[in-house]
């Protein structure tokens, strides 16, 4: 017998070489041709038949790496004439799908060699994601052909069992997906019996849409004034999908709710969300396995009619919520009878998913920026957590469950120019503008060359640097200048050239990034850790004194997600520890084992003293309390401690950003701080817009429910106004 050990490494690496170079020639003899002057190599002449152990490892190794052409070339000329390539390889992939393969080993035995002929016994395991390892020893046959060893091909190669053309099928058993609770273990995705509620518009009857939209206020939670809204501007075809609501709740109004027209009520059994989705960005939504993905899941041991994540946590817990499949792996004839079983493995429960949002907290958030386009997050603020993550416009997760009948009319309304699958908060790139003032005072402060009673005095316009006049927010407001600022009161009025002049004075005369580097302290221009994956944003280094002024006002190639921003405010609340956004509370398992339990994850603190910070809170305290404050005529008999940053960022469409940002600092054992940020997508001025949303926001958290009205609202939830969109390219203070 041969030991492929003894042979030297080289030696048998050129054998197997030569042997491919000669399997590749034609078996007849061929024409002279000339010598191709592309080949990176010589021919190199066969002077000894390669050793047929070499020939068995390199054909069980490319069946390791699924290289089946390789694997086919290895064939003796008569196993190539019985099957071709095509059907070889579809028979391989058909094995590994139908066995969930996840890897294969194998372990050469022994060799018995004859003058044309050769056996090599050998071990094969292949690896199931189903049923774990199946070991079988098996041989391979191999033949000397015009000087060439090749290989017999025999379907037994893979496991003796399969021999005479048998295949595998595989019998799964699915478990039901986990379930996702939000932090006080309330409900936010299962799978559950559930009714899909519509409505066919044209049926309704007009004199019953009170009673009937009362009713129906009090099945799914939405208000009579968002059912008349879709009532009185239905899409075509009139049908309106409403909501899908659990069928324990439904069956308690199906008799009254079948006494109106036009109510439509379908039953199904599938993966249902709360309230039309609590967080559907950040949460996520389950989808059928698509076509092009067939082959990759079966692989995974899914079967094909299985829900997969697709964003948010349910991608990211794909392995915990969908359990683990069982079943049994038969050998059976290619008539599909089965022969035998290989293994058997029974189903693991799933995980429970608890996450950090509060959902009466993280519902309401989505009513409140219902309407315009853009992000709220609220992060407790010394710990990290996610409290709720919005993306407006949101989405109906329901909708991907194909057995909910209001799925496809709810698929219809995501073909939104707004893109409602795009999550801004985490992905939603945006210049700050102002709020990012916060970060060029904690440069001028720890540069040395600032201090809190720095006085600049703020007019209209900023002449320093050669060439160029730049205008504040007041000028462009016909706003009298706001006049001599110590540093803490530039940020109050959030004056655009006392900030320029810090940005010119350390571009030079301290370092050119000083400020690009205290941007990335503060945990701009890299991804935050939240599970759910996020933009890393742009921060970049001046190249010039106008780069460097625009960079410290917020504006130039600044770019952030509301989700950073939200961050580093905690951080400048908390004492200046940036963690890491975290939406998952714990995991568990069906036996009550906790799997995975929240700790805060710190990933940085902010390079500024404790003084330093004290001054810049100093200066966001301002801007809510003081009369010149940019929001305080927004948080006029408002109790709760705030500290806050307006600002409103110019874009290339003409129309800014509106933001507003902040922490509290109440400082209740049984609430604790948190940090807001809110972004309206071309909103306006962030005083005039995004200021009152994110005051709503901090009610709703400490109070249970909105108390303050906004300024277009007839009523909480109502409008009086069209959607406010004022003019302006900077952050304004409101008349006194």
């Amino acid at each position: 017998m041969l030991n492929l050990k003894r042979l030297p490494l080289i030696f048998a690496a050129g054998l197997l070489l030569a042997w491919l170079a000669v399997a590749c020639r034609p078996t007849a003899t061929p024409t002279a041709q000339p010598t191709p002057t592309a080949l990176p190599t010589p021919v190199v002449a066969v002077t000894h038949a390669p050793n047929p152990t070499v020939v068995a490892q390199a054909y069980l190794k490319a069946w390791q790496q699924e290289d089946y052409p390789t694997m086919y070339r290895l064939l003796t000329k008569v196993s190539r004439d019985a099957i071709s390539l095509h059907d070889f390889q579809a028979y391989y992939e058909d094995i590994a799908e139908n066995a969930a393969l996840q890897k294969v080993d194998f372990h050469l035995r022994s060799t018995l060699l004859k003058p044309r002929s050769a056996q090599i016994a050998y071990t094969v395991t292949l690896h199931s994601a189903v049923v774990g390892e199946i070991t079988r020893d098996t041989v391979m046959h191999l033949s000397l052909d015009h000087g060439i060893w090749g290989v017999q091909w025999d379907e037994a190669l893979i496991l003796p069992e399969l021999h005479g053309g048998r295949r595998l099928r595989l019998d799964l058993w699915v478990p039901p997906r986990g379930s996702i609770y939000d932090r006080g273990q309330n409900i936010i995705a299962t799978e559950t019996e559930a009714v899909a509620i519509g409505l066919l518009a044209p049926q309704v009857s007009e004199d019953q849409t009170d009673d009937l939209f009362s009713l129906l206020w009090r099945v799914t939670g939405i208000s009579p004034h968002q059912l008349r809204a879709a009532y009185e501007s239905p899409p075509p075809g009139g049908y309106i999908p409403v909501a899908e609501v659990s069928a324990d709740v439904a069956d308690k109004y199906l008799d009254r709710l079948r006494q109106f027209n036009g109510v439509v009520l379908r039953r199904y059994t599938g993966r249902w969300y709360y309230g039309g989705g609590v967080s559907p960005h950040g949460v996520g939504y389950v989808s059928a396995i698509q076509p092009d993905e067939v082959s990759e899941y079966r692989r995974r041991g899914y079967r094909l009619d299985q829900r997969i994540g697709r964003m948010g946590l349910e991608r990211w817990g794909e392995s915990y919520l969908a359990g683990h499949n069982g079943g049994t792996l038969y050998v059976v004839t290619p008539k599909g009878d089965i022969v035998q079983a290989l293994g058997k493995a029974t189903p693991k429960p799933a995980d429970t998913l608890y996450t950090t949002i509060d959902r009466n907290l993280q519902l309401q958030a989505q009513q409140a920026i219902q309407g315009f386009v853009g992000a709220i997050v609220v992060l407790e603020r010394d710990t990290g957590r996610v409290l709720a993550l919005v993306s407006s416009p949101g989405f109906d997760p329901n909708a991907f469950e194909t057995a909910n009948f209001n799925s496809g009319a709810l698929l219809q309304q995501l073909n939104n120019p707004a893109k409602p699958l795009l999550n801004r908060a985490t992905h939603g790139l945006y210049p700050p503008g102002s709020i990012f003032k916060i970060i060029t005072m904690a440069a001028a402060l720890e540069s040395g060359r600032f201090k809190e009673k720095t006085i600049y005095n703020c007019g209209h316009e900023f002449k320093e640097i050669p060439g160029l006049t730049l205008y504040d927010w007041t000028y462009d407001h016909g706003f009298p200048p706001s006049g001599p600022l110590n540093l803490p009161e530039g940020l109050m009025r959030s004056c655009n050239p006392y900030f320029w002049h810090i940005g010119l004075d350390l571009y030079k005369n301290a370092k050119p990034n000083a400020i690009a580097q205290m941007a990335r302290a503060f945990g701009l221009g890299s991804p935050t850790g939240i599970e759910i994956g996020d933009e890393a944003g742009q921060i970049t280094d001046p190249v010039n004194v106008r780069e460097a002024v625009q960079q410290a006002i917020g504006q130039g190639t600044t770019l952030v997600t509301p989700l950073q921003v939200a961050d580093y405010v905690a951080a400048v609340g908390n004492g200046g520890t940036l963690y890491v956004p975290q939406m998952v509370e714990s995991l568990v398992d069906a036996d009550g084992k906790v799997l995975q339990a929240f700790k805060p994850k710190v990933r940085g603190h902010l390079p500024v003293s404790p003084e330093h910070l004290g001054v810049i809170r100093k200066g966001m305290r301002l801007v809510v309390n003081n009369p010149r404050g940019t929001a305080y005529w927004r948080f006029l008999n408002f109790a709760i401690p705030l500290y806050g940053k307006t600002g409103t960022a110019s874009t290339a469409a003409g129309q800014p950003h509106a933001w507003f940002v902040a922490y509290t600092d109440a400082q209740r054992e049984d609430k604790p701080d948190i940090a807001v940020a809110v972004v309206v997508d071309y909103g306006g001025e962030g005083s005039e817009v995004a200021a009152p949303i994110l005051r709503r926001v901090v009610e709703i958290y400490f109070y249970g429910k909105p108390h303050a009205l906004y300024p277009w609202e007839e009523r909480i939830g109502v409008r009086k106004t069209p959607t406010p969109t004022p003019e302006g390219t900077e952050t304004p203070t409101p008349q006194p």
